[in-house]
Formats: C-alpha cells, sequence, structure tokens
C-alpha cells in the first residue's frame, strides 16, 4: 500500500498544475510541487496546518462549493474554471484559475475535494483575434490554447522549438459587411480548406477569431517559417470563391513568429498579432516576419 500511495504522490507531484487535496474539514492532506511554485508555500507549510490567511480566498472558494452534487459544478468542470485571487507567500496577488472535483468512495460518500489550480494569465493573457457569432470557434481556440500551452511549456523546458502564423483574410471584413456573415463564413471555410492542403505533418491549424486563423507550425528558423508562411499564402490565393455570380478574388496577411526563450506565451502571440496587422495596413497578401525580441500584444 505505501508503494502505491507513494507512486500516487509522485504522479501528483510531477503535474505542471498546482494539486491541494483536502479532507472534509477542508485541511489540506496534500499539495504538490507546482502549488509551491505557483503560491510560495511548501507542502510542510501547508500539510496538516492551519491555513495562511494569504490562501484562505483560494481554500474558501472551495469550501463554497463543498457541498455541490456532481454535475453542479458543470461551469468550472467544461472550461478553465473560476478565477479566485490569493496572495503569494511574499505578498503580491496570485490570480488562478481554478477546478474543483469533488473526491467520492466506493458507495458515493464524499471523503474529500481536489483543487486543481494555475496562473491566470496562463488562459486569461493570452491575444486572439475578435469573436463575434460563434461559429465553431470555442472549440477551435480552446484545441489551440491546449495545444500552443503544451507545446510552449515543452519549448522552455529543453524542448524543440516552434512558431505561429497569425493570418487574416484582407477581403473578409468588406465581405462580410456587403454580403454578410454567410457569405463571409462560406468564403473562410473555402479558404481553411485551401490552406489545410499546405499544412506540414504534426501542425496544427484553426479559427483564433471571427475572421483570423492561427497556424502552430514546427519549423525551426525564422527563415523557414517565413518561407512556410509564402506557400500559404499561395494557397489562400487559390482559394476561388465565389457568391451569387461575383468572383471575390483572395488575399492573406501573415504575421510569422518564432518562440523565443525569454517570453511568455502571449509574448509569441502578441508579436504574431502585431505583425499581422501591420502587413493588413500596409494593403495586405503579405507576410511580416514579427521582429526579436519585442513584446507586444496590441488590442
Amino acid at each position: 500500500m505505501s508503494d502505491r500511495t507513494e507512486l500516487l504522490d509522485a504522479a501528483l507531484d510531477s503535474l505542471p498544475e498546482g494539486v491541494a487535496l483536502l479532507e472534509q474539514s477542508c485541511r489540506v492532506a496534500f499539495w504538490n510541487r507546482a502549488a509551491q511554485a505557483i503560491t510560495g508555500f511548501a507542502p510542510i507549510e501547508m500539510v496538516g496546518q492551519p491555513t495562511p490567511e494569504r490562501l484562505k480566498p483560494l481554500l474558501e472558494w472551495c469550501e463554497t462549493h463543498e457541498n455541490a452534487e456532481p454535475g453542479q459544478n458543470a461551469e468550472s468542470e467544461r472550461g478553465h474554471g473560476f478565477l479566485v485571487h490569493a496572495r503569494h507567500k511574499l505578498g503580491h496577488d496570485v490570480p488562478v484559475m481554478a477546478r474543483l472535483l469533488v473526491l467520492r468512495d466506493v458507495l458515493g460518500k464524499r471523503i474529500g475535494t481536489a483543487v486543481l489550480f494555475h496562473p491566470a494569465e496562463r488562459v486569461d493573457a493570452l491575444p486572439h483575434g475578435v469573436t463575434g457569432e460563434d461559429h465553431g470557434m470555442e472549440a477551435s481556440l480552446a484545441d489551440l490554447q491546449d495545444r500552443l500551452e503544451t507545446l510552449f511549456d515543452d519549448f522552455t523546458h529543453g524542448g524543440p522549438t516552434f512558431g505561429v502564423l497569425w493570418i487574416t483574410v484582407d477581403q473578409a471584413h468588406d465581405l462580410r459587411r456587403t454580403h454578410g456573415v454567410g457569405a463571409c463564413e462560406s468564403m473562410l471555410e473555402k479558404v481553411e480548406r485551401a490552406l489545410a492542403q499546405g499544412l506540414r505533418p504534426g501542425e496544427h491549424m484553426g479559427r483564433w477569431g471571427e475572421d483570423e486563423f492561427l497556424v502552430v507550425s514546427h519549423e525551426r528558423t525564422p527563415e523557414m517559417l517565413a518561407v512556410h508562411a509564402q506557400m500559404l499564402a499561395g494557397l489562400a490565393r487559390t482559394a476561388e470563391f465565389r457568391w451569387w455570380g461575383d468572383r471575390v478574388a483572395l488575399t492573406a496577411s501573415i504575421g510569422a513568429a518564432q518562440a523565443e526563450n525569454t517570453e511568455t506565451l502571449a509574448d509569441l502571440l502578441g508579436r504574431a498579432k502585431a505583425a499581422m496587422v501591420s502587413s493588413n495596413e500596409a494593403g495586405g497578401d503579405r507576410i511580416v516576419p514579427a521582429p526579436e525580441g519585442l513584446s507586444c500584444s496590441p488590442s
């Protein structure tokens, strides 16, 4: 039994999310290394001890849900959780996204709670395009965001580099205004199919805004990423689109940014977005490589 307990502790300790296992009284029974990294409190300061004042907002949030039955936390379970503000051991604010899992024995009796949490900026600070009516973008955003966070975490721990291509169709805004949402969505679906033909194995692409796409690429240098972007821009031009007999010539503006060790994921996306905006404002139909070492998140 002790071997199983050690194995479980090691597994929970290796998770990138903070994990707190709480008894029914809300006393902490387990506190992993990620929880220490996020809050500054070590397991020895948390396990079996009275809750520090600075962490009470997090654990009090748990107490407000302690009588929840399965399914009552659907809002938390289907998304990234609820925003909770605690205080770091050093005194500064620690906004985290927290999820709660009710723990029950084989008879269904509640025996405790698991609280999983991670820094809120990992979810909330990622730049994305304008989102209007939902055309399946929610699933695309969530899938791409999870992929981005995984790749960036691997990259910061010595894994392979990657880049992102932020793409907008130059004609989308005018087409939406003159021909309506249906015409614009039909055009964007055609462009998406055209772009998909040029993806490398293992690359991911999806909607990242109302008129925008994001490609997560495994190209290893900014130069290779720019060449790849040129090819995708060419495919966008070949997407023949007609609406009620009108032929619309299509072009794309693309911002290309390679991940850097000195930035956050939000910085990387901000650089790609700024480069795309520069391309679009210059008339579109071009690729703009993002400047290196520039942290920017245009609205």
